[in-house]
C-alpha cells in the first residue's frame, strides 16, 4: 500500500492513476484545502479500482501515524502542500507551516510506524537564477522566494535524515512546469481563484471564465521577447514518480529533475492552446513582474540515466488534452 499526501491535487491524481494502473494499492491523505475529492472518484473510474481516501491535514502526525499503521503503507508519495510563489511572498509563515512543518510532522509519523520510503514531490525552484542552463541536478541551490525556500529546507532535511540513518529511501524530484491533463478528460487541473500558472489560466481564457491573459513583459533575452519555461505533460511527471519509486528497494538519497530539456515561450503556449481549440486567446502585454527569469528548463541526462525514464509527450498534445479536460468540465470539478 502507497500513502499519497495531496492525492486529490493536480499532480497527485494523476500519480494515483499511474500507480493504479502499476498494480499499485493506494492510499490518499487529503485535507482537500486545494482540492476537490470528485477527482479520486475520477481517478477510480479511468481505472477500474479503487482507492482509500482518509481526510487530514499533513499537520496531524497522530493521523498520518494512523493512516500508515492501518493500511500497512511501505512508502509514501508526498505532494500534500502550498505551491504559489505570489502567495508565498505574501503569506510566508502559511507556507512555512504547511509545507515545512507539515513535512517534518510526516517524516516523524513514517518513522514512528517503520515507513522509510518517501518520494517528495520538489521544484526546480530551488535552483533560483540560473548561473548555466540548462540546470543540472549539480546546480547551485539557492531559492529566491518563500515558496522555493520551502521546499529547499524540506530537500535539506531529507537529506539530513538520510545521513543519521542511511536505511531510508528518499527520492526528490524536482518538477519544472507540469500543464495537461489525462488523455480521459474526466482530471485535469482545477485551480482555486485565480490560476498561478500560464496553461490554466489560457485554458480559462479559451472557455469564457476569463477575458483576457497578461503577458508579462515581451523583452526578454528569448527568441520572441516573452519568457521561456519547460512545460511537462503532467502524465509524463506521473510516469517519472512510479520509475522513482521502483528505485527505493534499497536504501538511497537522490535529487532529480523532472523536465522535457525543451523550453516553449508564454506566445508559443498561446499559439499552440489557439491551435488545440480552435479559439483565439487575446492577450495584453504588461511590464514585466519583478524577479521573473527570461527562461529556464532542465538537464534531462540523469533522468534518463538514473530512472529510465524521459518525457514524450510534446507541447501540443498538452495543451489538446488540457483543452479536453476544460471543454469537457468549463466549471472544473464543480
Amino acid at each position: 500500500m502507497i500513502l499519497v499526501t495531496g492525492g486529490a491535487g493536480y499532480i497527485g491524481s494523476h500519480t494515483c492513476v499511474e500507480l493504479l494502473n502499476a498494480g499499485e494499492n493506494v492510499v490518499v491523505f487529503d485535507n482537500f484545502c486545494n482540492s476537490h475529492p470528485a477527482s479520486l472518484d475520477r481517478v477510480q473510474k479511468i481505472c477500474g479500482r479503487q482507492l482509500i481516501v482518509v481526510e487530514g491535514d499533513i499537520r496531524d502526525q497522530v493521523a498520518i501515524e494512523r493512516a500508515l499503521n492501518e493500511y500497512s503503507c511501505k512508502a509514501v508519495l508526498h505532494f500534500a502542500g502550498l505551491k504559489s510563489v505570489q502567495d508565498s511572498v505574501a503569506q510566508p509563515l502559511e507556507y512555512y507551516d504547511s509545507n515545512v512543518i507539515g513535512s517534518q510532522r510526516l517524516l516523524r509519523a513514517m518513522q514512528n510506524a517503520g515507513v522509510n520510503k518517501l518520494i517528495f514531490s520538489s521544484s526546480a525552484t530551488v535552483y533560483g537564477h540560473p548561473q548555466f542552463l540548462p540546470y543540472t541536478e549539480q546546480h547551485p541551490l539557492k531559492a529566491v522566494n518563500p515558496y522555493g525556500r520551502t521546499k529547499l529546507v524540506i530537500e535539506e532535511m531529507l537529506r539530513d535524515l538520510y545521513v543519521s540513518d542511511p536505511n531510508w529511501g528518499i527520492g526528490i524530484l524536482r518538477y519544472f512546469n507540469p500543464a495537461g491533463a489525462h488523455e480521459s478528460g474526466l482530471i485535469g487541473e482545477d485551480p482555486k481563484g485565480v490560476p498561478n500558472n500560464l496553461v490554466p489560466f489560457v485554458a480559462q481564457v479559451a472557455i469564457g471564465r476569463r477575458e483576457r491573459l497578461n503577458i508579462w513583459g515581451d523583452d526578454y533575452d528569448t527568441p520572441d521577447g516573452t519568457g521561456v519555461r519547460d512545460y511537462i505533460h503532467v502524465m509524463d511527471l506521473a510516469a517519472g514518480h512510479v520509475a522513482a519509486l521502483r528505485l527505493l528497494d534499497s536504501p538511497k538519497c537522490f535529487a532529480v529533475n523532472l523536465g522535457t530539456g525543451t523550453g516553449s515561450s508564454v506566445l508559443e503556449v498561446v499559439k499552440a492552446f489557439e491551435k488545440a481549440s480552435g479559439s483565439p486567446i487575446p492577450y495584453d502585454i504588461k511590464p514585466r513582474r519583478p524577479g521573473d527569469l527570461d527562461a529556464y528548463y532542465a538537464a534531462t541526462v540523469y533522468a534518463s540515466e538514473l530512472l529510465g525514464w524521459k518525457a514524450t509527450r510534446t507541447l501540443e498534445e498538452m495543451c489538446a488534452d488540457h483543452w479536453r479536460w476544460q471543454s469537457t468540465n468549463p466549471d472544473g470539478y464543480t
